[in-house]
């Protein structure tokens, strides 16, 4: 255990689990062996966190979430699976993330997301960087959210779906097929219903970007192409960019599917 660390003396800390410097854990947190908690970490209160799990620099967690506990899928028989998150995260009231199904399998949380009251991340997940997940975003067990996505309060997501970059899922949507980079999807179940320009805006995105964008969108949603129609057009019609080949290969390696 480093130094500068304060303990609450009602938590429950075991003797190997590896806390950093300037961590502090609350009244009543229970932390297991195999956990490795980063430099920085505020841990309020009734926080149960169980390894293995790693965790980086300067995340905070607030009351009663639970971190890192065994999956809730049947076919895990106790085998040693694993939870990562990264740095300068924020998990709310009572989020839920589970560590990975398969022997030695993972689950992976990126750095700066914001995981508001009642998010739950199944197994298997891979989460990127700078994410929102608004109250009671739920991801089922393989799902796979890019960086910038916003998870819209009670959208609940299929098993094995992808949530591709600065896309965004209205509130209580229903996704059982992949959403694109850059797109809103909203409904139940949920449709693409335009590109995500205000997100982009915000992110930086300058007005030539956002209009190539906007571009494919039409393509693929409004001009009454099939799918594969709609790349030879993107490939024909748009200027090469990593915004473009990233969406073109994202809709090309979709195992279920987009949402059309």
């Amino acid at each position: 255990m480093s130094g500068g660390a304060r303990i609450h003396p009602t938590a429950v800390v075991d003797p190997a689990a590896e806390i950093g410097a300037d961590v502090f854990i609350g009244p009543y947190c229970v932390i297991t062996d195999g956990v490795r908690l980063g430099d920085g970490c505020w841990l309020q209160h009734h926080i149960t966190i169980c390894g293995p799990t790693e965790i980086g620099r300067g995340n905070k967690f607030y009351g009663f979430g639970s971190i890192g506990l065994p999956t809730q899928d049947l076919k895990y028989a106790g085998e040693p699976t694993h939870l990562t998150i990264g740095d300068d995260n924020a998990f709310r009231e009572f989020v839920s993330i589970h560590r990975g199904t398969a022997p030695h399998s993972v689950t992976r949380i990126g750095s700066n997301g914001n995981f508001l009251a009642y998010a739950h991340i199944a197994h298997d997940c891979l989460v990127g960087d700078n994410v929102i997940f608004s109250n009671n975003g739920t991801v089922a067990g393989h799902v796979e959210v890019g960086d910038n996505a916003v998870i819209g309060g009670l959208t609940a997501i299929h098993q094995f779906c992808r949530i591709g970059q600065f896309a965004l899922t209205g509130g209580c949507s229903k996704i059982v097929q992949d959403v694109p980079p850059f797109m809103i999807a909203d409904g139940n179940p949920a449709k693409v219903r335009s590109y995500n320009r205000v997100g982009l805006e915000r992110a930086g995105f300058n007005e030539d970007r956002i209009r190539v964008i906007k571009e494919a969108y039409r393509l693929i949603y409004r001009a009454r192409l099939n799918l594969q129609q709609a790349v030879e057009q993107l490939r024909a019609d748009l200027p090469s960019s990593p915004d473009i080949e990233y969406l073109i290969t994202f809709v090309t390696n979709s195992p279920r599917g987009i949402i059309r």
